[in-house]
C-alpha cells in the first residue's frame, strides 16, 4: 500500500475516534505520527491549534505562556482572556490554577464556536518531569468544551491515567490506523501471572495464587494500586497524592519506608526506579482486573463485534464493586467515578438490548442495578419511568419520580427540566 493511502487511513481513523473521545494519543510506536500531523495541520475541515512543547516547558506557567505566544500566529484572538488576568495570578501561579483552567477553557470554547477544534500538543514527552502540567491536562480533559479535542503526540507514553480515561470514554490510543485495545501499559505477560490484582471492590492482591495479607498498614497496598494507575509515576507525584501536607523531605522519607514495606509484603521489588520515574517492574507478570474491565468495554463498544452483548455482560461481571471500596483518597475517588461510568454504560447498553427484544422486565432489573451504584443518574430514572409507563404501570412511574424527587431534594440536587417534562407527560 502506498504511503499516502496509509496516511489517509490513519487520518480517517483519527477523525472517527474524535467523534467519541476527547483525547487522542498518537501512540509512540506509530510509524506515521509526523506525517499524520502534517496532514492534519493542512486540513481546512477542522480547526487546529498546534503547539510543540520545548525544553523550557518545565512547569505549567511556562507551558501556558509559551502556548499563548505560539498561538498568536495561528489564532490572533487566542490568549486575550488569559493575558487580561491580573498580575497577581501570574505572580503566584500555583495558587490560581483553577482560574487559569477556567480561562483556558473559555479561550478554547470561543475557537470551537463554528467547527471542531483540535488542540495538538506535539513532543509532549518534554513535559515528563512537570507534574503540574500533567495534572492540568488531566483536569482539562474532564472539563473540555463539547467542540474541542486534544491530540497528543509523544515519543514515550505520557504519564496520564489512560485506563481511567478510556473507561470514561474520554480517550483513545491510536497506532497509525488501528485502535489499541489491550495491554495499554505493556505489563501483561500472561497467560501465567505472578501477581493477580483486583481493585474493583475492596482491593485484593494474590501472589502466586495466594492472598497477600502482610501489608503492615494500608499505605503499602494503596501505593501498589497507585503505581498500576499510570504507565510511569514520579516520586513527587506519589508524595503529592499521599502526603500533600508534609514537607518535601518528610514526604520522601515516608515514601521510601512505604515502598520498602510494599516490597517486603510481596517478597519482590515490584516498584522499580527507571531514571527519573517509577514503574511496575516490567519483569513481573501482572493480571489487573481494571485493565481486563476496560479492554472488555472496548470490545463491547465495537459496533462490528457480533458478540457485543456478551462483552457488556462480561464487563458488568468484572465490576465487583466501586474501585478500592472503603477508601476515600482524592485519586481513588477520581478513578472510582471513571470505572463506575464504564459499569453504568454496560448496564444501560444491556438494558437497551433487552428493550429491543421486548424484554422490559430484564431492562428494569438492570436499570435498578445501575441506580444502586449511582442514584443521581437522571437518564436512568427516565428510562425506568418510560418502561413503567409503556407497561401500563403508570402509578409506579409516578411513584418512582416522586421518590427520586424527594431523594434529590434531600441531597440538595435539582431535578432537570427534561425529567420534569417526562413526569408531566405521564401525568397527562
Amino acid at each position: 500500500m502506498k504511503i499516502n493511502d496509509l496516511i489517509h487511513k490513519a487520518y480517517a481513523a483519527l477523525l472517527t475516534e474524535a467523534q467519541q473521545n476527547k483525547v487522542l494519543l498518537l501512540h509512540p510506536h506509530s510509524r506515521y505520527r509526523s506525517m499524520l500531523l502534517a496532514r492534519l495541520l493542512n486540513e481546512t475541515s477542522v480547526n487546529t491549534l498546534y503547539y510543540a512543547m520545548g525544553p523550557d516547558d518545565v512547569d505549567l506557567k511556562s507551558f501556558i505562556q509559551h502556548l499563548i505566544h505560539d498561538a498568536a500566529s495561528q489564532h490572533p484572538t487566542f490568549g486575550r482572556h488569559l493575558n487580561m488576568l491580573s498580575p497577581e495570578v501570574y505572580a503566584n501561579f500555583p495558587a490560581h490554577v483553577d482560574t487559569i483552567l477556567e480561562t483556558f477553557i473559555r479561550e478554547m470554547n470561543e475557537l470551537s464556536s463554528d467547527k471542531l477544534l483540535l488542540l495538538v500538543l506535539d513532543e509532549y514527552d518534554r513535559s515528563d518531569e512537570a507534574d503540574d502540567i500533567h495534572r492540568f491536562i488531566e483536569t482539562l480533559v474532564d472539563n473540555m468544551p463539547a467542540g474541542c479535542r486534544l491530540v497528543v503526540n509523544s515519543r514515550s507514553l505520557p504519564r496520564l491515567p489512560w485506563i481511567a480515561m478510556i473507561a470514561k470514554r474520554q480517550a483513545a490510543m491510536l497506532l497509525d490506523d488501528s485502535l489499541i485495545t489491550t495491554d495499554f501499559y505493556r505489563n501483561d505477560k500472561g497467560p501465567h501471572y505472578r501477581l493477580e490484582v483486583f481493585a474493583l471492590g475492596p482491593g485484593n492482591v494474590l501472589l502466586d495464587s495466594k492472598t497477600v495479607d502482610t501489608w503492615e498498614g494500608h499505605l503499602p497496598r494503596l501505593l501498589f494500586f497507585f503505581a498500576l494507575d499510570r504507565p510511569l509515576i514520579t516520586r513527587a507525584e506519589i508524595c503529592h497524592a499521599f502526603w500533600p501536607d508534609l514537607e518535601s523531605d518528610q514526604a520522601v522519607n515516608v515514601f521510601h519506608v512505604t515502598k520498602r514495606r510494599l516490597h517486603k509484603a510481596l517478597g519482590l521489588d515490584v516498584l522499580v526506579h527507571n531514571e527519573t520515574h517509577y514503574q511496575i517492574n516490567p519483569e513481573v507478570s501482572v493480571y489487573y482486573d481494571v485493565m481486563d474491565f476496560v479492554e472488555t468495554l472496548i470490545r463491547a463498544r465495537d459496533e462490528s463485534n457480533a458478540e457485543r452483548f456478551d462483552a457488556w455482560q462480561q464487563a458488568a461481571k468484572l465490576y465487583r464493586g466501586p474501585f478500592l471500596q472503603g477508601h476515600n483518597e482524592e485519586w481513588i475517588d477520581n478513578r472510582r467515578v471513571a470505572f463506575r461510568s464504564g459499569y453504568l454504560e454496560a448496564l444501560t447498553e444491556m438494558a437497551q438490548v433487552w428493550i429491543s427484544r421486548d424484554r422490559q422486565e430484564n431492562a428494569l432489573k438492570l436499570y435498578r442495578q445501575a441506580l444502586d451504584e449511582d442514584f443521581s443518574r437522571e437518564e436512568i430514572h427516565r428510562g425506568i419511568m418510560k418502561l413503567y409507563n409503556g407497561l401500563g404501570r403508570r402509578s409506579e412511574a409516578v411513584a418512582h419520580y416522586q421518590q427520586m424527587e424527594k431523594n434529590f431534594h434531600d441531597r440538595g440536587l435539582k431535578v432537570s427540566s427534561e425529567t420534569v417534562t417526562l413526569y408531566n407527560d405521564i401525568m397527562a
